[in-house]
């Protein structure tokens, strides 16, 4: 439904039914500047100061590992930018806009891996603000048993849905007010906890290697924006169709770089100077951070964590429902966003009351899916980079028009990308053996070798490169280049109007 009226009804804080179709030019207000609420605000959780104890895992120094945070968070969320660039051109959801790169049904290959990684996040996030509340609580006084966990997974879960069912216009509204509650109070921490820093103990840090720096660098930008690079458009397609495309990549670079960059390199120097917080942060983030508070700070602590994972996983869940339309499935954007949240609540209360570890398994799922998440986004950067032209907003609904059903070039690429790059990308922490088949490569280059899992502890493996994870980096290179160099007469032809083969 793209009309006058509706855009401007969703404006009266209506819910928003427009779903993946084109966005009318009439509700194409926004402007560069405003990207930098929903990601600023998405990405200012005080979860980025524990993330500074799993750089600090890949033994590396502390000047190592601010080097590695900068440039991993600045990079991943340009990255995120350039994505952008393609819904102001487009006015469509992020994968709808794929279909100019894979074909309209080829589409759904990168579109399933998209959906899963959205659910993923999204699940994670509030995982997470329920441990914190179950930890606070109990530090409180306030009982942190089962009972304070359902009611906070209850809780959590129905914020995260209703913001997401009622859409685009009411989140912006939200997320530029969380930005001022949230970024408040992680200033407040960060006030309370400055004390805890120890100079001499940071400074007494060991360097590492520089496969361990790579090895850091490739987490922090799978963690950061590489997490959210398939979604980048679904936030743009709002833009003025005059907006400057530099504008659309700084803004969403600032929005998303600036709090985590800050946050990261706070949370090294923390988890740096103390080696409980920097071994506790595995099991409960948010509640290992609280430890360094006094008690009568942890309540607006709580709330500021609670409110900044909702905020992130409020933007995974909407386009997470935006990408399940994009793969067929014929339910109003709403249902989509709500179907998605009971996936995201079951996964929640599976996790919290029957899991025995997560992160492990958490962090093998990032990286298994990071790898042919960063080769569409090669792809994609490379399609957009190509294109001197808007999309052809219908042709992006029909297989029989320029971009056609399948783009073979495209989805081989994906495919080639993906398998070298699981062969360069090892999953071996507690609860992922399972996953042990990755890394098939790493022999054959660089002489590594895989220990099995034994009654000992985990599998593990030998060699300097086995942990430098990269697969990531290695698939979104091959995927840009499949892209870049392979489909140029390809995009020549679909903006000459004439129909992409396949």
């Amino acid at each position: 439904m793209s009309t006058q009226s509706t855009a401007e009804a969703t404006k009266r804080l209506g819910v928003e039914t427009t779903g993946i179709e084109i966005i009318d030019e009439s509700a194409r207000t926004a402007s560069p500047k405003d990207l930098f609420w929903p990601w600023f605000a998405a990405n200012v959780s005080v979860f980025g100061i524990s993330y500074a104890a799993y750089v600090l895992g890949f033994g590396i120094s502390f000047w190592q590992a601010a080097l590695v945070t900068v440039v991993g968070v600045v990079v991943s969320f340009a990255l995120c930018g350039i994505i952008a660039i393609a819904g102001k051109r487009g006015s469509a959801p992020t994968m709808i806009l794929s279909r100019a790169a894979f074909g309209v049904t080829g589409q759904k290959v990168p579109g399933v891996i998209s959906w899963l990684v959205s659910i993923g996040w999204e699940t994670f996030l509030a995982i997470m603000a329920v441990l914190a509340t179950s930890t606070i609580f109990t530090r409180l006084g306030w009982g942190g048993g089962t009972g304070t966990k359902i009611v906070a997974a209850i809780v959590v879960a129905s914020m995260i849905v209703l913001a997401s069912v009622a859409g685009y216009h009411i989140i912006m509204r939200l997320q530029s007010v969380l930005t001022w509650i949230t970024g408040a109070i992680t200033v407040l921490y960060m006030v309370m906890t400055f004390g805890k820093i120890n100079w001499d103990t940071l400074m007494a840090i060991p360097s590492g290697s520089a496969q361990a720096m790579i090895g850091a660098l490739v987490m922090v930008m799978t963690g950061f924006g590489l997490g959210w690079i398939n979604i980048a458009a679904d936030w743009s397609r709002y833009q003025r169709r005059d907006a400057s495309g530099t504008a659309i990549v700084g803004w969403n670079t600032l929005g998303g770089a600036l709090a985590p960059t800050v946050l990261v390199l706070y949370g090294l120097a923390l988890a740096g100077s103390d080696e409980t917080v920097l071994q506790g942060i595995g099991g409960d983030p948010i509640g290992t951070l609280a430890t360094l508070l006094p008690t009568w700070v942890l309540v607006p602590f709580l709330l500021a964590a609670i409110l900044s994972l909702v905020s992130g996983a409020v933007l995974g869940i909407y386009s997470s429902g935006l990408t399940l339309l994009s793969l067929g499935v014929r339910i109003p954007r709403p249902a989509a966003a709500l179907v998605d949240g009971v996936i995201l609540t079951l996964g929640t209360i599976w996790v919290v009351f029957f899991a025995e570890s997560f992160i492990g398994p958490f962090t093998s799922f990032l990286i298994t899916l990071g790898v042919p998440l960063a080769a569409w986004a090669g792809i994609m950067i490379g399609d957009i980079a190509l294109r001197r032209q808007d999309y052809d907003e219908d042709a992006l609904f029909d297989v029989r028009g320029r971009y056609g059903a399948w783009d073979w070039t495209s989805i081989g690429g994906l495919a080639v990308s993906t398998v070298i790059g699981w062969g360069l990308v090892v999953n071996t922490v507690e609860g992922t053996d399972w996953n042990s088949w990755q890394g098939y490569f790493l022999k054959a280059f660089f002489g590594s070798s895989h220990v099995p899992a034994s009654a000992d502890g985990p599998g593990y493996w030998e060699g300097a490169w086995s942990y430098a994870n990269l697969g990531v980096i290695v698939a979104l290179i091959l995927g840009f280049l499949t892209s870049y160099v392979l489909r140029r007469g390809t995009v020549a032809r679909q903006e000459s109007g004439a129909r992409s083969g396949g």
